[in-house]
């Protein structure tokens, strides 16, 4: 029983160690954020001795913060949703029928070339595309660029969900008047959630963090996206740390609030052996 009860104390240690360890960049993050200029080089110190809201404030007056912040959420709101859509619509025939000359394996392995291209690679005929249909420098530009490739992305979790779903419930309900789009929408859809939660939450955290073709395809805030907004706050003489930690927290919110709201079919994704 002592042993037992050694083994579980130890247990706990080191999960709290390792539990502060992951959440100690975030405190010092918001550490930095509440502090003054002056205190930010004074030395090293756990907590704000003189917390102020100053950085916080300058980052929406004088850098315009939410200008960045806005087109964040909408660009990764809508290109996901489309994604989502897309992919899974393009998943549910590979997860359900069987192609001939091997189709369905082609079509998975193409889709995850897609997302293992360099982003460097397509910089150059993404901007070239942009620049013909007359959306570069715009947010219509950056939707479409992530939901192409985010629907690769999508395709390739979503057929793995799909394809767990035992096709009896879906025939019982086809069956019963349903035509296979209707089933796939009533039925199917709602079994897969916590893939569509775990697919989802992925392709948030990717496109939203996003910095090098939101770089490289807009130059101005009307566009431009919370990354490359908070690159704007290092200059040529000095770097910006107290307005740069305030716009750390302030963009890791959104991602925050996203991922409580999705938990628990997050989870219970993981468990259902979608990401391999």
């Amino acid at each position: 029983m002592t042993r037992r009860l050694w083994a579980r104390i130890g247990l706990y240690l080191t999960l709290g160690l390792i539990l502060l360890i992951a959440i100690f960049p975030f405190w010092w993050m918001i550490n930095t954020s509440l502090k003054q200029q002056a205190d930010i080089f004074g030395g090293v110190t756990l907590y704000p001795h003189n917390p102020t809201t100053a950085n916080y404030s300058r980052l929406f007056n004088t850098y315009h913060f939410a200008e960045y912040l806005q087109n964040s959420i909408l660009i990764v709101t809508v290109s996901v949703a489309v994604s989502l859509v897309l992919g899974t619509l393009a998943a549910y025939p590979l997860a359900r029928f069987h192609l001939r000359f091997g189709l369905n394996q082609s079509a998975l392995v193409v889709a995850l070339l897609v997302r293992m291209l360099p982003a460097i690679l397509l910089v150059i005929p993404f901007y070239i595309m942009l620049g013909k249909w007359g959306l570069l420098n715009t947010r219509m530009g950056l939707i479409l660029i992530y939901s192409c490739l985010n629907t690769s992305f999508v395709i390739w979790m979503m057929q793995s969900f799909l394809a767990e779903i035992p096709r009896d419930i879906e025939e019982a309900a086809m069956v019963d008047g349903d035509s296979r789009l209707t089933a796939l929408r009533r039925v199917v859809l709602p079994l897969a959630a916590p893939g569509l939660a775990a697919t989802a939450i992925f392709s948030v955290i990717a496109t939203y963090n996003d910095f090098l073709l939101a770089l490289s395809l807009t130059s101005t805030p009307t566009a431009q996206t919370v990354p490359v907004g908070v690159s704007t706050l290092i200059g040529k003489i000095q770097i910006e740390y107290g307005p740069m930690a305030a716009a750390g927290v302030v963009g890791a919110v959104p991602i925050v609030i996203f991922a409580l709201l999705v938990q628990r079919h997050f989870v219970r994704g993981l468990t259902l052996g979608a990401v391999k």
